[in-house]
């Protein structure tokens, strides 16, 4: 973590806290918690590992935010004709939805007619889940692969809800956040994920 000081130079915001503030903690580690932040915080995405993502803000104070739950800060639109970003595109999760759905409906029709046995339908389903909620243009969609709920308004996808807190997987490597036009933040290498001190 760093602490507080003065408005710190090349500060470009990335995102803001949701309106409910959020948890934050000193390191990617939740038995080290920190002050929280305040709702709609600009801060500065400067490094994720798994869901945790290591912010920063104008005055240079720096913490770990479970980065599933940050709101991105609109960017330029894309030039006419161009395709949506891939991690915006809500298409893919709303056919990984169908398909989740088709599967829990066939299960269910072999059920009824006989050809499936109560425990083998559990067999079958155990472990699906889907969740859609659709409301004119606005849709929920449960992602499953990230234990999160996300909105869509048709363009793009936004968290709105998680189920469990950050985690990063032991052998996943730091990503870091591509440059946006200031001055490098220091990546701290594989070795600090497993304990040893370091912060970003």
């Amino acid at each position: 973590m760093t602490s507080p000081g003065f408005r710190i130079s090349g500060f470009r915001p990335t995102h803001v806290v949701p309106q409910g503030g959020l948890a934050a903690w000193e390191e990617p580690d939740p038995a080290r918690p920190t002050v929280p932040l305040d709702a709609l915080l600009p801060v500065e995405l400067v490094e994720r590992r798994g869901d945790w993502g290591h912010v920063r803000c104008a005055n240079g104070w720096s913490a770990w935010i479970d980065g599933r739950l940050l709101v991105a800060v609109p960017q330029d639109p894309p030039a006419a004709g161009a395709p949506l970003a891939r991690t915006a595109d809500p298409r893919p999760l709303l056919a990984r939805a169908e398909q989740a759905l088709t599967r829990y409906r066939g299960a269910v029709e072999e059920l009824t007619e006989g050809a499936l046995d109560r425990e083998s339908f559990r067999g079958l389903t155990h472990g699906q889940r889907i969740g859609i909620v659709v409301d004119g243009e606005s849709v929920w969609l449960y992602d499953a692969e990230h234990e999160r709920w996300v909105y869509t308004d048709g363009t793009r996808l936004s968290t709105y809800a998680a189920d469990r807190e950050p985690a990063a997987p032991s052998h996943e490597p730091t990503q870091v956040v591509p440059d946006l036009g200031h001055a490098h933040t220091r990546v701290v290498g594989d070795a600090g994920i497993g304990g040893a001190d370091g912060g970003g």
